[in-house]
Order: C-alpha cells, then structure tokens, then sequence
C-alpha cells in the first residue's frame, strides 16, 4: 500500500472513529450547556455501555447494535435518576462540589463493573466484526469497515433526533431556555430541576450508546473510563465548551488526528517505524495544547470580554 493510499485510508478510518467520539463529547457538552457541570463520570458512562451490550450479547444473545434499543431507555433513566438523587441536591453549592460528586459516581460505576466483570478484558466477536466494503477509485482501493459504517450512521441519526428535538420540541425548547437563562427560564414556568434530570439523562444515553458501538471495536475493562472522559474533554475543548455542533467537529477532528499520526508517522524514514499506534492518544493531546495555545475558546466557543 503506497503512502497516498494509506493516507487516504487512514482518512477514512479517523472519520468514521471521529464519529462516535462526536457521540462521546456531544454528550458532555450537552450537560455542561445547559447545566454548567463538569460531568467527569462521562467516560465511565460510556464503559457501564460497553459491559452492558457485553451482557446483553452474552446472557441475552442481542446483536451489539441491536441492545440499543434496550441499553439506550435503561440509560435514560439511570442517568434522570442520578441527577435527582444526587446532583439536584447540591444545585446552589460550589462547583467543586458537583465535581467531587460525578468524580464519586464514575468510580462507583467503575468499581461495580470491577467487582461483577473482573479485570479481564471482554468483547464480542460478531459475523461482521471483520467484513468490509470495498471501493475502487481509479486504482486506489479504499476499505471501509462495516462496523464503523454502521456505528457512523447511527451516531448521525441520533445527533439529529437530538438536534431535532432540541429546535422543534416544547421540552427542547424548555431545555435551550434553562441553558440560556435559568432564572428567566424559571419565572417562564421551565421546573428547571426537571430539565436538568432530562440532560444528564439524554447525555448518559448519548455516552452508554458510544460504549455500546465502540464495544464491537475495543476490549472493555472497567477502569478505562478514564480513557474516554480525556477524549471528551479533548472534544468539547476543541469544539468549545457548550457546543453541540463544536463537539462534532471536534469528535472528528480527533478521530482524524489519531488515525492520521498512528498511520503516517511511522511512515517517515529516520523515525524508524516508531510513533505508531501506541501514541495514538498522545497525537490527540498535542492537538489539545494547540488548541489551547492559540485558540483557548475553542473552534465554535465565544470569547467573554472582562470589563
């Protein structure tokens, strides 16, 4: 394979992967637009999804894709429940304290899924797990996985019901007001407390179906939520804090990144095969600090003048 075609390749791989970590980011965006929370329990949602598509494939004998359809309701209301057994109660206190508190859930998640699963690695092995489609462009062969194709169609479909949702529904519109303005929002009649319920549950949802599609393509242990709550930071700070269509496009952008350095760096002569897979995360990371360095608000955040 020459170099342009493992370019385009990798392209295409980063894109496809960049998609559900859109899924991952859109979900801690979502919750810190509207309320303001740092959720750094996200990863560890997107872990309790992979063990639960583990389980429903392995007791139940359910397609990975098709456990969505019973994975994404119970997530809905683990995470509407959360919210109002916990969170709610330190709405009004100090932001270190709602921290400390998704910090807390994350762990008891983690450690539930360490005491029931144990530290060996699970996954599922599908009839697709290893098909592709192939394409062929003059004499470039692309490939493209279908278990990516499918996870990329599904991410797209969700992020437009939720975009849908959010600009055409009574509860979106309640939910884009108390994002805006709660007091406002409040004194229009929005039970605030009820929509913030609502976000953390749609954002645990959006965090259990990226586990549930990623699951088909990594092995799940139960303390690899951290993984994923530093790729959804990366995410949201790429995009910029709060914003849904930033978290997509900067879900992509890391998916390019990683599948781009992974693929090309070891490519380059004096490096010797070196800086290939294994610094997958790092490529993302340097791209973080750039970001930070010279565009701190992020590609879609807003700058707020100090006066």
């Amino acid at each position: 394979m020459d170099v342009l075609t493992q370019g385009l390749q990798a392209l295409i791989d980063g894109l496809l992967t960049g998609g559900v970590y859109a899924m991952i980011g859109a979900g801690l965006s979502l919750i810190f637009g509207v309320m303001r929370v740092i959720n750094f329990g996200h990863g560890d949602f997107v872990v309790l999804g992979m063990y639960s598509a583990f389980f429903a494939a392995s007791v139940l004998h359910m397609d990975p894709y098709l456990s969505i359809f019973l994975i994404a309701p119970l997530a809905y209301l683990f995470g509407y429940a959360l919210h109002r057994l916990v969170l709610s109660r330190l709405l009004g206190a100090s932001d270190q304290s709602t921290k400390l508190a998704t910090l807390g859930l994350g762990l008891v998640v983690s450690n539930v899924l360490l005491l029931q699963f144990g530290t060996q690695p699970q996954t599922v092995d599908t009839s697709y797990s290893t098909s592709v489609w192939v394409l062929h462009v003059g004499t470039l062969e692309m490939r493209f996985s279908v278990i990516r194709v499918v996870s990329m169609l599904i991410t797209a479909a969700l992020i437009f019901g939720l975009n849908r949702m959010l600009f055409t529904s009574e509860v979106g519109r309640a939910i884009r007001a108390t994002g805006q303005n709660r007091l406002g929002a409040e004194l229009q009649g929005v039970d605030t407390r009820k929509i913030y319920a609502v976000i953390f549950g749609i954002g645990t949802v959006l965090a259990a179906t990226a586990g549930v599609l990623l699951l088909p393509l990594l092995s799940a242990t139960p303390t690899m939520g951290t993984i994923f709550t530093n790729k959804a930071f990366v995410i949201t700070i790429l995009g910029g804090l709060g914003s849904l269509p930033g978290a997509i496009i900067g879900g992509l952008i890391l998916g390019v990144v990683e599948s781009l350095g992974s693929s090309l760096f070891p490519l380059i002569p004096f490096l010797n095969n070196h800086f290939g897979s294994n610094y997958r995360d790092a490529y993302g990371l340097i791209i973080f600090l750039l970001v930070l360095l010279f565009k701190p608000e992020g590609l879609y955040g807003r700058t707020v003048k100090r006066v």
